[in-house]
């Protein structure tokens, strides 16, 4: 099935070919995302009104809307052509006014003649001492009372689309849906009660009550599954055609990890061992790895990324650490140094700062095998750059590396194992979305002697105070980052700018005692003032977000944030880690400027009260949904029109079983309930996963 299903011709065809839906609607409905039938069926009530009849507004709770049967009485045009023109009705038991503003009278005598009855649902409101139903939402004769619905869907809007527009061309969608193959396993189906694609659709958009409109309800529940299904089916393909991708078997026989191990001053981890392990046997495999390893900060990422490598080594190969950042690429450098020094074997650093002479030097011997391992920026990617024998690359820290971009590097062919590593826990729901399609290892233990930090909330308003401290702290031989938000004073801002604030300390502090590093500077003025805060010269650094990863000074022992409550908390949390990492005991300011909004003081306390990242992270997640957390651009993350990737991980982590059990039996979906999947990959428009099944 290389084209689409001509079952699904109806639903992807022009909106125009509905009823009711001009040029002008159609024009007006791509701002809500709708080009399509399609699109409309998707696009489900977010709301529901209850009209259900009732027997006067006399019994009804004001304001709120209200459907009675009402006997129309005397009009009262109004005087001016804007103003109110009021229809007295009354129902069983008292009499209230229908008001209509720019009203055409002769309109309303014809659609309301006195002595009539007729059934009117609207908000209703006092208005002195009046109830009074505004412009009615339905006015009908008595014969007609089924036009009204007991319970009326409420569907997103835009300029030029009203309710009645959204539920009539709804409708007319509704009329095209096909009659299609199931594709969810009959199992699943029976046990949650589903009903079939086509009903769920239908009781979607006649909901009977407030429940109806819950996502846990069955209709909902199924065509979220349905997302979620599309989507795992799309990133198992992906899988399942980097694992068709042949390998390279490459296996180690230990002795540079045991050299390197018996130079450390403690034992790995369980968690170390086991994620090792997991990515070792991946190499020794013969189809391409492409794991993700993801870890707290300070579980020992890196140390387990260094074994990968090393493995490479050992099977006579090379392997590359790609960072994202030239600082976090030095840090590397130097953390892997004495490592590789211990091993034996040739590690180098290449940036886009290595030019002439120097670059060539490099890259001949990166060429013909006597660099074995290889630190650095983007820079390792350029077409300039060959290795003899590249086993293995790591990428670290890359949150932004999405599926998109991995399929990508998948359809190039090349027999590279790729670790995709990330010091930011990733929420359960999030990691399923943005990374089903790869082998995950995580590392949720801390190499032992990690010191636990001690987080408190301070206000700005105590600042001399915090000053005062940080000098005796400074006079004990402790070093200290002071984080701010902002490069510059802005006009536009009180955020508290770097600048102002480096010139302020050294002010209190003394010159020499305190460095400044942010995004804006020079690289060589940057890595100086980094090189002389790591090599203790000087003892606090002042700094935007710059340090947030990588930056590794054993004696820096506080941090302070100064407007704390501006972050974000997985981005605070990156930054405590920042101390934390020698053998004394640390310590994190959060310093906030009073009064705290309700969601900045739930931050820090959550802060303040765990240094567990994966428990901050499902927090941030609820507090700021998916999309803010992840980003638009960071093109992992799928947009869904009814799943709910926050509410329903489960859900999806079911779908990914599913749809990766579906794949290991029927890989080119050939079986009945394989070309069902089919349809709905094209139904959702995954049609890079079409393209895979095609080429696979």
């Amino acid at each position: 099935m290389s084209s689409r299903p001509e079952a699904l011709f109806p639903l992807f065809a022009d909106l125009t070919t509905l009823a009711g839906v001009g040029p002008r609607i159609a024009e007006n409905m791509t701002y809500l995302a709708i080009t399509k039938p399609r699109d409309l069926l998707f696009t489900l009530p977010h709301s529901g009104i209850d009209r259900s009849r009732q027997n006067s507004v006399n019994t009804a709770a004001l304001p709120g809307v209200i459907t009675v049967g009402v006997e129309i009485g005397n009009h009262t045009p109004s005087r001016t052509k804007a103003g109110a023109y009021r229809i007295t009705v009354t129902d069983a038991e008292t009499s209230f006014q229908l008001v209509y503003f720019h009203a055409r009278g002769d309109y309303l005598l014809r659609l309301l003649p006195p002595g009539s009855r007729r059934i009117v649902s609207g908000k209703v409101e006092q208005f002195d001492g009046m109830a009074q139903m505004v412009h009615p939402d339905h006015t009908v004769s008595e014969d007609d009372a089924a036009e009204i619905p007991v319970f009326e869907p409420v569907y997103p809007l835009t300029a030029g689309v009203t309710q009645k527009t959204m539920a009539k061309a709804s409708k007319a969608a509704l009329t095209q849906l096909p009659n299609l193959p199931e594709w969810i396993d009959p199992w699943q189906k029976a046990k949650h009660d589903w009903p079939d694609w086509a009903s769920a659709l239908r009781q979607a958009h006649s909901p009977e009550t407030m429940a109806d409109l819950a996502a846990y309800s069955p209709a909902r529940q199924r065509l979220a599954y349905d997302e979620f299904m599309a989507h795992q089916m799309t990133l198992a393909l992906a899988r399942a055609n980097l694992r068709r991708t042949k390998g390279r078997s490459t296996q180690g026989n230990g002795t540079l990890q045991r050299q390197v191990l018996d130079q450390l001053p403690y034992s790995p981890t369980g968690a170390q061992t086991r994620t090792l392990q997991e990515i070792t046997k991946d190499m020794a495999g013969g189809q391409k790895m492409n794991r993700l390893l993801q870890g707290d900060v300070g579980s020992g990422k890196t140390l387990v990324a260094f074994m990968a490598l090393l493995v490479a080594v050992e099977a006579g190969g090379q392997g590359v650490m790609m960072a994202p950042t030239e600082i976090l690429a030095r840090q590397h450098l130097e953390a892997l140094q004495p490592l590789a020094t211990s091993a034996g074997i040739t590690l180098q650093l290449l940036t886009g700062r290595d030019k002439g002479r120097e670059r060539r030097t490099k890259l001949a011997a990166l060429q013909n095998g006597d660099i074995q391992l290889l630190v650095g920026t983007h820079a390792v990617f350029q077409k300039d750059v060959v290795f003899a024998d590249l086993r293995v690359a790591v990428v670290d820290e890359q949150h932004r590396f999405g599926v998109r971009q991995r399929l990508e590097l998948g359809q190039k062919g090349q027999s590279v194992d790729v670790l995709v590593m990330t010091a930011t826990p990733i929420p359960r729901s999030l990691a399923l979305a943005q990374y089903g399609d790869m082998d995950v290892s995580v590392l949720d233990e801390k190499p032992p002697g990690r010191k636990s930090i001690a987080t408190a909330m301070i206000s700005s308003g105590r600042i001399d105070e915090v000053v005062e401290k940080l000098r005796n702290a400074i006079a004990q031989g402790r070093q200290i980052y002071w984080v701010c938000p902002l490069v510059e004073e802005s006009e536009l801002s009180d955020l508290t700018a770097a600048e102002d604030r480096f010139k302020r300390l050294r002010a209190v502090l003394g010159n020499d005692a305190v460095g400044l590093v942010h995004g804006q500077m020079p690289a060589a003025d940057k890595d100086q003032a980094m090189r002389l805060f790591q090599t203790g010269e000087t003892s606090l650094l002042v700094a935007t977000t710059v340090i947030e990863v990588g930056v590794n000074v054993p004696n820096a022992t506080i941090m302070v944030i100064e407007r704390a409550e501006s972050f974000g908390l997985a981005q605070l949390h990156q930054l405590r880690g920042r101390v934390g990492r020698g053998d004394q005991h640390s310590t994190c300011l959060l310093m906030y400027q009073a009064p705290l909004s309700k969601s900045g003081r739930k931050r820090l306390t959550v802060l303040r009260e765990t240094e567990d990242g994966f428990q901050i992270a499902e927090v941030d997640l609820k507090m700021r949904g998916a999309g803010d957390l992840i980003g638009t651009a960071q093109s992992g993350l799928p947009k869904f029109r009814v799943a709910d990737i926050e509410g329903q991980a489960d859900l999806m982590a079911v779908a990914q079983s599913d749809a990766r059990k579906l794949l290991a039996e029927d890989p080119n979906l050939e079986s009945d309930r394989g070309r069902a999947a089919r349809t709905l990959l094209w139904l959702t428009e995954q049609d890079q996963a079409i393209r895979l099944i095609t080429v696979g």
